[in-house]
Order: structure tokens, then sequence, then C-alpha cells
């Protein structure tokens, strides 16, 4: 019985293709050093930056240092649970984080596992963790207005579909409630909300997120959690996987919003990694490249050009101060990095002031770009007045007389600063925004008193939506700026409104 020659060949081609998947080719080094979430390993030459390396018992570590000898591992888990000596194999993958639909409605911590008991996360799409910002050529200008449902915000520092604005302030002065009101107020518009707390104490993240569930918001929004528990590694990479989550909806020509609360402590984390890896300390200890940290994660936030879906990440960053100090060097990375500032002042939030906004030195660098244009006509002096204000108040303590007109611009601040008082968790829509506005800068509440002027606010609400909807409706339809015709039936109404407020207050 003979054989062909090329049989045989093709025999033992398939044999060797055969016997080839089943070899681990995969490198393999070893730990030569572990503690305080880091390894050295030695013997991985071939592996690259960011790159997922698989420890004993399940553990896995990111490549953040490549050295002449070793590398130096971040160990996401359990690094009690590694010794020297131990095997570390190369995946060849970079570190991914699950997708879509399915995380919405989640709680979950950065590697995308579930930590609300609600079983595994059946995602059907993945997408790095880290992965290149949109170019320029990508982008298109910031003009569709985010709404906040807060008035003090939409009106003098509007938020549009794509920006970056910084929430800055002391510690308890209210920052995370702005990012939680804003999440809160994006039901019904199609907007899937991401809430990635960083460094919170467990029962602080627990608290936002019975809040979001009894304002009917966990619909669409998902909760990415490294707390203060947490080892540092986590804290570190927990932005990105929340914006690697997000970036899949603007990808897909949605609209997405991102709360990062707060990179302060992401910094800390990164800090702390940096200096066991001992990359050199520069100014205040941090690294050189904390600057990178931050800005090739915020530069993700995007309005993507028509040709791309034309979908949106807005991302809401929160950086704490200490004592107030904007011009410390995590405060002034980011502040160069974002489109503007809210900066909340601890002062005025102990005086009473919900939100405690500083109007002096908080702006939105994309302005009345990102506001519907009827706010924008109503609201267009307000910032200056209030400003004007503040300097008035703190002139007016040192107790000298003051002419009528100083006086009664005083009367005016007083009673627009209680206008722009806002309770938590009650965002208002921005016609209702308006219409307040309207009332306030046009001098319709000079005669209520400064302490009635918030029951004023809810009483003319409740007035204009039982007897003047069809004009709500029609300010609600206004595609441009106000008509002089809407504007004088707008004067009667607040004139037939006080006429019976005031009488029935006097």
């Amino acid at each position: 019985m003979k054989f062909k020659a090329d049989e045989i060949v093709s025999v033992i081609q398939k044999e060797i293709e055969q016997f080839e998947s089943r070899v681990d080719v995969r490198e393999v080094g070893r730990v030569i050093e572990v503690g305080d979430g880091i390894a050295q390993v030695y013997g991985l030459s071939g592996v690259m930056s960011g790159e997922m390396l698989e420890f004993p018992n399940g553990v896995i570590g990111l490549a953040f240092n490549l050295e002449e000898t070793s590398v130096g591992v971040i160990i996401l888990g359990d690094y009690l649970q590694i010794q020297e000596g131990d095997e570390v194999r190369a995946t060849g993958r970079l570190l991914q984080t699950p997708v879509g639909d399915a995380v919405l409605g989640r709680v979950l911590d950065p590697l995308g596992n579930p930590l609300d008991g609600k079983g595994p996360i059946n995602a059907s799409d993945y997408r790095f963790v880290e992965s290149p910002a949109p170019g320029v050529a990508d982008r298109q200008p910031v003009r569709e207005a985010l709404q906040t449902g807060i008035k003090a915000i939409d009106a003098m520092t509007p938020i549009g579909r794509g920006q970056r604005e910084l929430i800055i302030g002391d510690r308890k002065t209210g920052k995370t409630q702005i990012g939680v009101d804003t999440i809160i107020n994006q039901k019904g518009k199609g907007v899937k909300c991401f809430y990635v707390a960083v460094g919170q104490k467990d029962s602080t993240v627990a608290g936002v997120i019975e809040t979001l569930r009894q304002h009917g918001a966990m619909e669409y929004t998902t909760v990415v959690v490294a707390g203060a528990s947490s080892p540092a590694p986590l804290q570190y990479i927990a932005p990105y996987a929340g914006t690697a989550m997000a970036e899949y909806f603007m990808y897909r020509g949605e609209h997405a919003l991102i709360v990062y609360d707060d990179l302060s402590k992401q910094a800390v984390a990164y800090r702390q990694l940096s200096l066991l890896m001992r990359r050199p300390p520069g100014r205040e200890a941090y690294p050189g490249d904390v600057f990178y940290c931050h800005s090739r994660l915020l530069e993700r936030s995007a309005k993507l050009s028509d040709e791309l879906g034309g979908g949106s990440l807005t991302s809401l960053p929160i950086v704490e101060t200490q004592e107030g100090e904007v011009s410390a060097y995590i405060p002034t990375n980011v502040i160069s990095i974002t489109d503007g500032q809210i900066y909340l002042q601890p002062d005025l939030f102990f005086r009473g002031q919900r939100p405690a906004m500083n109007v002096g030195i908080s702006v939105s660098r994309v302005g009345g770009s990102a506001q519907i244009p009827i706010m924008k006509q109503v609201a267009g002096g307000l910032r200056l007045d209030l400003a004007a204000f503040r300097e008035l108040e703190a002139f007016a303590q040192l107790g000298s007389d003051l002419d009528a007109a100083t006086q009664q611009r005083l009367d005016r601040g007083y009673r627009m600063n209680e206008l722009l008082i806002q309770g938590v968790c009650a965002p208002l829509d921005v016609v209702d925004q308006t219409l307040v506005i309207y009332a306030g800068t046009r001098g319709f509440i000079d005669d209520v008193p400064v302490k009635s002027t918030r029951v004023w606010e809810s009483e003319f609400l409740q007035w204009f939506h039982r007897k003047k909807q069809s004009l709500w409706d029609e300010i609600q339809g206004l595609a441009g700026k106000m008509t002089d015709e809407i504007s004088q039936r707008l004067d009667r109404a607040l004139q037939e409104f006080n006429q019976s407020f005031l009488s029935s207050n006097s």
C-alpha cells in the first residue's frame, strides 16, 4: 500500500497546527515584590502598557510601569492573595469594561462586576477603559442646552451637551447635590446618566443611590463605585471605566451625562500608585503627569459631528478645595482643562444660599450658546446684577447712608437671592425658571416681603399652571426670543397674581 507524498505533508501540517493551538505560548513572568496594591514582575519583556495580566486565584493586574528589567503592575483586586515567586501571565488584551443597555440601572465596580445583588451583567458589548478622545474634526460646537433644573445654573452658567463644567468647592457645600439634581432632571429627556463615586464613604454612595431610586432616575443611570475602602488602583481607573460606558451611547448617536465625584480623590490615588512605583514627585508631591491623567479623561467628553451621529457626552467633574483655595495644584489643573466652573462658597452655603454659587468666579465658557433663546433674553443681565449686588451689600455693611436708587438695587438683590434658592431634588422645568426670573428681573417682586419671596414663587407657579396653562404652552413652544405680545400677556398675568397675593398677605 503506497502513500502519496502530498497527503503525508497535509496530515503532518494539520497535526502541527493542532499541536500549536494547544500550547500556551503567552509570556510568563514572576513576582519579585508585592505590597500596597502594586507588584514588580520580572520576565514580561513584550508586555504592552495598560495590558491586563493574570495572577493566581483569578486576580487581575494592569501593566503600569514598563522598566528595563521589570514591569510595575497595579493590582485590581486583593493583593494579599499574591506572594513573591507567583507566576504572572500576559493576556495580550487591554483592560475592557462591559457597556450598553445591560449596565443601565445597575451599581458596578470599575471592572463591571455587579455590586447591587441583581445578578451578572449580560453585556454583549465591551469597550476599552482607555481610548483616544475624538479629534477636532470629529466634533461640532456645543449649542444644545443640557438643563440642570437649577435656576442659578441654567440662568447664569448654562451647561451644553458635550461640555465639561467643573463643580468646585470645600467639602459639605452641596457639590454632589448639583450632580444628583442634574441627573434627576434628565428624566424623560433621553439622556443616559453615569455617576462615578471615587473615594466616597459607602454610606454616602448608598444615600445617593437611594435618592436616585426614589425619584425614578436609576432606570437610566449607572453608578460606578470605587469607594474609600476600595484599593487605590480601582479608584484610579473608576473614572475611565465610567467614561467608557458613557462613550458607548455617545458613539451610538445618543446623549450621555457623567458625574465624577470626585477627581481630587482620584488624583490622590494616582499619587499613591505613582510614588509606590517610584515615579519622581514634583509640585506638592504629585508626579508630573497628573495633568495628563485628568486631561485624557475629560477630553473624551464631546459633541460629535453629524457625520458621526451627533451624539454627546457631557461631564460634570467635582473637585474638592481646602479652605476655598482654588489656586491649589489639582483645582488649577482641572480648571484649565474644563469649559468653566461652578464655585460653591462655604459662607454662602452656611448663610442659606442653596446652591451656594459665587457668581463672581463661576463661569461657563460656552455661555449663551448653550441656553434656549428665551432664557438667554430673560436672564441676560442677571449675573452682572448679582455680582454688583454682592459689592453693594459689602459696601452697605459699613453703615453709611444710601441714596434711594442704591437702596432699591439692594432690595431687589435680596429678593433675587431668595428667588434663586432651591430645595434639594427639586429641579424646575426651564419654562418655570424663565417665568420666575422674568418676574424678578422686571421688578414684579419688589413689593413682596423678602421672607415671603419663596412662598410667592411656589404659589405663582401653581397659579400659572392652573389659570394660564395655554400661555405656558406658548412660551414652551417659542423657538426664538420672547415676543412683545407674549411679554405683555405675561406682565398682565403677573399683575393679576400680585394683586391677589399681596392683598391676602397684607
